[in-house]
């Protein structure tokens, strides 16, 4: 995600040395109002066959016991799979993804939401990544053939809830925007925490869309509806942060880069390793293997290596597809060539191409 021109984690920028598991942790928390209460009730749940997918990011990625148990309130929803988790002691984020029916995604990210409020205090958080809140940012994804709009639903009735229910100040964004200036979450994050704290009784173009004008240790939360992005991170050989903030500049669209991409150099726990951290947009426009051929030749002009990639949260199929497409040179190659695409959508009823 980002700050100014720069990126997060599926939502915040990208996470370095991180540590990724899928599936449930243990741990205790969240508040329960039953398997998928909440929102499916509300005229979202009707949409049976729909799909979502949720990438809430937290302000926390270095208590094991305060992530096991925002992950435990997610998992505790029956029918809501908690996909994969991944957290970074440096950004102090952790993300998680997310995926199943609108109503229990819905719930899964209010009860984790309300876990975070209870156990995440800004007033003590420190972090390299950007943040407004102990929750800071909730996006809802549509997921195959589950339309935009559903998900714009999804974020008003949970951003709603948010602020009722925890008093909590919300902002809509992407999608879900109540106005065009709130649509990129670089603009809400802009001051982060702090300048909320100190000037949002008294700003009124920072009123937000539900909820109070004043926040207290857990913040506030930015929840939205986008299309499906990969977060994607390049780690440097070097120990000179302005090299890797030289390189974001030089390839994020907001400074004349790479359409669809945004990025922002961070630190990474290593003092001899830093980071490009990347939100890709639409990897249709920018594919994978062309972010990452531009960072190399970026940072070979400064004499610096790249080392590795990294995937923050998990990336769309056909992304990766396009990786291997353009590196062994298929005339065509699709998702609907990997096995198991083909076995979920068999699962799901989906047909195949050539029907």
């Amino acid at each position: 995600m980002v700050g100014g021109n720069g990126v997060s984690s599926g939502d915040g920028g990208g996470n370095s040395g991180s540590a990724s598991s899928g599936g449930s942790h243990s741990g205790s928390g969240g508040s329960h109002r039953g398997d998928g209460g909440g929102v499916s009730g509300t005229g979202v749940g009707s949409h049976l066959a729909a799909l979502v997918e949720c990438v809430p990011n937290f302000s926390e990625g270095s208590r094991p016991a305060v992530m096991d148990a925002i992950q435990a309130a997610a998992a505790s929803v029956r029918g809501a799979a908690v996909l994969d988790r991944h957290a970074d002691a440096v950004h102090n984020r952790m993300v998680l993804t997310i995926a199943g029916p609108p109503g229990p995604v819905a719930e899964a990210a209010f009860r984790a939401t309300v876990c975070a409020a209870q156990l995440i205090d800004l007033e003590a958080h420190r972090g390299v990544h950007p943040r407004i809140g102990a929750t800071d940012v909730v996006p809802f994804v549509p997921l195959g053939a589950t339309s935009m709009q559903l998900c714009v639903e999804l974020a008003i009735r949970v951003g709603r809830r948010i602020a009722a229910e925890l008093d909590l100040p919300v902002y809509l964004y992407g999608e879900a925007a109540s106005r065009p200036e709130r649509r990129r979450l670089p603009e809400l994050r802009r001051g982060e925490y702090e300048r909320l704290r100190s000037h949002l009784a008294i700003e009124p173009a920072l009123a937000p869309d539900f909820g109070p004008n004043r926040v207290g240790s857990a913040g506030a939360t930015a929840v939205g509806a986008r299309r499906p992005l990969v977060a994607y991170n390049v780690t440097l050989a070097t120990g000179d942060l302005g090299i890797a903030r030289a390189i974001a500049r030089a390839i994020r669209e907001s400074s004349g880069g790479l359409p669809a991409v945004q990025a922002r150099g961070f630190r990474t726990a290593d003092p001899h390793v830093m980071q490009v951290s990347m939100n890709l947009l639409d990897t249709s426009r920018t594919p994978m293997t062309l972010v990452f051929e531009r960072i190399r030749q970026a940072a070979a002009q400064h004499g610096v290596e790249v080392l590795e990639s990294e995937l923050v949260g998990m990336a769309p199929a056909e992304a990766l597809v396009d990786v291997a497409r353009q590196a062994l040179q298929f005339r065509r190659l699709d998702a609907d060539a990997i096995l198991e695409t083909r076995l979920l959508q068999d699962a799901l009823g989906v047909p195949a191409p050539d029907q």
